[in-house]
């Protein structure tokens, strides 16, 4: 029998399936699922304790409360991203998160022991140094599991040598969150970039102490050679198909590659992280209120209806002056643009002569003839915006948010401001961010608007309910009265 002839591999053609496309599955951490479970049952095991230590007899009414507890806590654990492993937690910042989770927990603990009928049987001081306790226990558990993992990865048994391809500042942020994560167990062997093989070294970072090990050839040999476990690329997305070609090479190798799109070169805005049938998505542009509208709402509901109550007698004053001062109606109500540039009718005591509500409406001035002497009054303690209450508790407005702008201002500084109209991504407020820091009153230039539209947009990403109640105090002291306001 003859030899028999082996076939061209290379010819055959590889048979792929369109029903079968490519998926992006999301990460999950065994440790942090298992770190979840632990810290539910280390809720109900310190109440126990905690009963024990103080010869209190276990109830149902205990049984329903530390099981209401471990549901609450794990609400609140996941809107505050406790368990997210993709966020890269400093510790500090990961107590932080578990105490606010916490915080919420316990209130809502104590409301339901010192309310409910059901639990009228159980001990308050007892619960109260259960409530106390937990957090600390619990964050001292997460500390140790993040000292135990950077001691365990930071052994040469385990290494997980990390090379940088660009270097850039994204590449150079990237090295900087590792270093700051020792229990990643990640160690940076250098950067490499092809510009270096150039001779151009003004085209890497400036001034930045970086050890760039040489251009992207000698990173396949590093890789080859077994120097190198894991590549982040961190090229610039109009490197499209330099990244291709690195990719390719790659996978003649065994390390791990990773894509770190560079997508801080665009101006983000609560931008999030999504996947749609394992689909990558990354918003640019988006609102906090997609996940916490209701939390929004909540808040706005409370403190207004609480609000209301303390002033209602001092509007029912104000209205009497301002009937009895000059004629024409109390209320001016004026249209502005609300949520998604929607239109709205917006209350305030009337503080002027005329209520304009055209294409073309002027910013009051200093000395403007058009203001009344008791609206001149209410205008610089900004008493005139008191009914925005109403435009609060019907839902069109919140307590916290971006100033409305008349109409015709909108449409003209949309065309000066680059994202100026990104301001309406959240329901505008009575008082903001830019009004405790002085962008109250008249923007007669447009540094002055541009200033407050910076404030606006620092707003809507970093917003919280504690940034809503930091806002909220600033205002009582420098939010009310200030040069600016006329």
């Amino acid at each position: 029998m003859g030899v028999q002839e082996l076939p061209d591999v290379s010819r055959i053609p590889v048979v792929t399936s369109n029903d079968q496309q490519p998926v992006i599955r999301l990460h999950h951490s065994k440790i942090l699922a298992l770190f979840r479970a632990l810290d539910s049952c280390l809720v109900l095991f310190l109440l126990w304790f905690t009963l024990g230590m103080s010869h209190i007899e276990w109830t149902n009414s205990y049984t329903l409360l530390g099981l209401g507890a471990v549901v609450i806590f794990g609400f609140f654990a996941e809107s505050n991203e406790v368990y997210y492993l993709w966020r890269g937690h400093s510790t500090a910042n990961l107590a932080s998160r578990l105490m606010v989770a916490w915080a919420g927990t316990a209130a809502a603990v104590m409301f339901a022991a010192l309310t409910l009928s059901s639990f009228k049987d159980v001990h308050l001081q007892a619960v109260f140094f259960w409530l106390i306790s937990t957090p600390v226990v619990i964050v001292g558990l997460h500390w140790a599991r993040r000292v135990l993992l950077a001691k365990l990865r930071s052994k040469p048994a385990e290494p997980r040598r990390v090379a940088i391809v660009g270097a850039t500042k994204l590449g150079s942020r990237l090295v900087k969150s590792m270093n700051g994560m020792p229990w990643l167990g990640y160690r940076i062997v250098g950067y490499y970039d092809d510009r270096v093989e150039k001779g151009d070294p003004t085209r890497r970072l400036v001034g930045q102490d970086l050890q760039v090990n040489g251009g992207l050839e000698q990173l396949y040999a590093d890789t080859r050679d077994g120097k190198v476990d894991i590549v982040f690329i961190t090229l610039p997305m109009r490197a499209e198909q330099r990244m291709q070609s690195l990719i390719t090479r790659l996978a003649d190798t065994t390390v791990s590659a990773y894509l770190i799109p560079d997508i801080y070169c665009f101006d983000l805005l609560h931008s999030r992280l999504t996947c749609i049938q394992g689909i990558p998505a990354l918003s640019i542009y988006d609102s906090p209120m997609v996940d916490n509208g209701w939390a929004k709402r909540l808040e706005d509901i409370v403190l207004g209806l609480g609000i209301l109550a303390v002033l209602a007698l001092p509007m029912l004053i104000i209205a009497l002056g301002v009937k009895l001062s000059s004629p024409g109606p109390v209320f001016f109500k004026q249209t502005r643009y609300g949520m998604r540039g929607e239109r709205i009718k917006v209350w305030k005591f009337r503080s002027m002569t005329v209520c304009e509500d055209g294409e073309h409406v002027a910013q009051a001035k200093r000395e403007d003839p058009r203001i009344t002497p008791f609206g001149g009054f209410l205008r610089r303690t900004s008493l005139d915006e008191l009914p925005q209450l109403f435009n609060v508790l019907s839902g069109s407005m919140s307590i916290v948010g971006p100033r409305p702008h008349a109409v015709s201002h909108n449409e003209f500084y949309r065309g000066q401001i680059k994202g100026y109209m990104l301001r309406h991504k959240v329901k505008p407020g009575i008082t903001g961010l830019a009004q405790i820091n002085g962008f109250r009153g008249e923007t007669e230039t447009l540094d002055k608007m541009s200033g407050r539209i910076a404030y606006d947009l620092e707003y809507i990403r970093n917003w919280s309910l504690l940034l809503d109640i930091k806002i909220l105090w600033g205002t009582i002291f420098k939010g009310f009265v200030g040069q600016h306001a006329y």
